[in-house]
């Protein structure tokens, strides 16, 4: 079965100019040209164009695609690969509706839409870094969880947040020992707080890891300068930090 180059332009959504480009630059060469000057595309070109459009689709460059389509060796493999990007594609939709969603509901509720809210699924800040520290699967689950909150519970959530904090400052500020049992029932506190995040180690009930994952957000509290300042001081920070520390050591 062969397709003219007008057939595959309407059926692909493309012009024929932009077909006949990608012949020019060697990206999609036509199957055959008739002897009347027609180019025609069988099975293996459309199957070529669709990776073409998938990968414009995406945001490369046409050097880019030829460069990947030229030093490929397995075009299955390719295809999986367009497969995973595109389910992360979907999942970055799909929280940019949840946050359209919310602030519609906002708005119409007569509120004042929140600005982290508002920008949910365009640019996940701490992506990167979650990767980094416990894996793909954690930031995906993790960030599904949250964004597929309604605004209320988000709301609820971010309150004992709020209030988890307000109880390690005022411990700081009572100049106790982090060891001590108060310190330590509220370090437990903090990990299972911690451990209502599905995608964590501590929600999954991996205790190794668990351990590794507290000692670090201790240490993350300390020495990140985004969380400077929200145990009041650098002080209480560090109260925090030897806190659990010393609850990853002898509690868990």
């Amino acid at each position: 079965m062969e397709w003219t180059i007008q057939e595959l332009a309407a059926r692909a959504g493309i012009t024929s100019r932009a077909l006949r480009h990608y012949d020019s630059t060697g990206l999609l060469t036509p199957s055959r040209v008739g002897a009347n000057g027609y180019r025609y595309y069988d099975a293996g070109a459309v199957l070529r164009l669709q990776r073409i459009l998938l990968m414009r689709r995406l945001g490369m460059g046409l050097p880019a695609i030829a460069k990947v389509l030229a030093e490929e060796v397995d075009a299955a493999e390719g295809l999986r690969g367009h497969i995973a990007a595109l389910e992360e594609e979907r999942e970055r939709l799909d929280r940019q509706i949840r946050s359209v969603r919310q602030t519609l509901e906002v708005l119409e509720a007569g509120g004042e839409p929140r600005m982290d809210v508002m920008l949910a699924g365009f640019n996940d800040y701490y992506k990167d870094e979650v990767i980094a520290r416990w894996g793909e699967r954690a930031f995906r689950v993790s960030n599904d969880w949250w964004h597929g909150k309604t605004l209320e519970q988000q709301r609820a959530w971010k309150r004992d947040a709020e209030d988890l904090v307000a109880a390690w400052v005022d411990l700081a500020k009572a100049g106790i020992s982090p060891q001590s049992d108060k310190a330590q029932e509220l370090a437990a506190r903090h990990v299972r707080w911690l451990s209502r995040i599905p995608g964590t180690p501590t929600f999954d009930g991996d205790r190794e890891r668990s351990i590794e994952m507290v000692i670090g957000v201790g240490d993350m509290y300390v020495d990140d300068p985004r969380y400077a300042g929200m145990y009041d001081d650098a002080a209480g920070a560090a109260f925090v930090q030897d806190a659990l520390h010393a609850y990853a050591r002898s509690g868990m």
